[in-house]
């Protein structure tokens, strides 16, 4: 497992529009579609990466407690699956639905998506505003598998909150860091 950080990505930038299928529903999602009234948190993750396991369930109490404030979670997986079976579309719709996510989980099969965002590593966290904006990229938290530090989503939860509060976010950003998307 090699370990990489997130990339340095300007605040301010568009969010690319997509279309991919939500292997949970089976249909084509966009972005458009899919976008929060108030903001938008874009997050790569896969199935078999410890990080990603690590901050699960995390991800699901963030979508349970900011869904109904406009706030809205899109999860997708760019992994190449030759080599990585197990982040397969019918695998990834095992994890949602034994884990409960309360948002979609995407496939980017040609991997352009994660291209067009900069995404390097899962996780790899993006919250933009209601105009799709970037108003936040960096980690969830400062706790990672065997640190024995508390996972909580403190940098996210912070982010989002001053979103809702239409705050800016002078906070220094620190980068996500996982495991490589695995391309092809």
């Amino acid at each position: 497992m090699s370990l990489v950080k997130s990339k340095n990505i300007d605040l301010g930038k568009k969010a690319p529009d997509f279309c991919l299928i939500d292997v949970i529903s089976n249909q084509s999602k966009t972005l458009t579609n899919l976008k929060g009234e108030v903001g938008t948190v874009i997050m790569f993750i896969c199935n078999h990466c410890p990080f990603v396991i690590h901050v699960n369930n995390e991800l699901v109490k963030l979508g349970n407690d900011y869904i109904s404030k406009g706030i809205n979670f899109i999860a997708i997986s760019s992994n190449d699956i030759e080599y990585y079976p197990q982040d397969s579309p019918a695998y990834m719709k095992q994890v949602a639905n034994k884990l409960n996510y309360p948002f979609p989980y995407l496939y980017d099969d040609s991997q352009e998506v994660a291209k067009s965002y900069d995404a390097v590593c899962t996780p790899d966290f993006y919250l933009y505003d209601n105009d799709l904006k970037l108003v936040y990229h960096g980690q969830l938290d400062k706790s990672r598998p065997g640190n024995g530090l508390p996972l909580n989503g403190l940098d996210m939860r912070n982010a989002i909150n001053l979103l809702l509060k239409n705050e800016l976010n002078a906070s220094l950003q620190q980068p996500s860091i996982g495991c490589s998307i695995k391309w092809k």
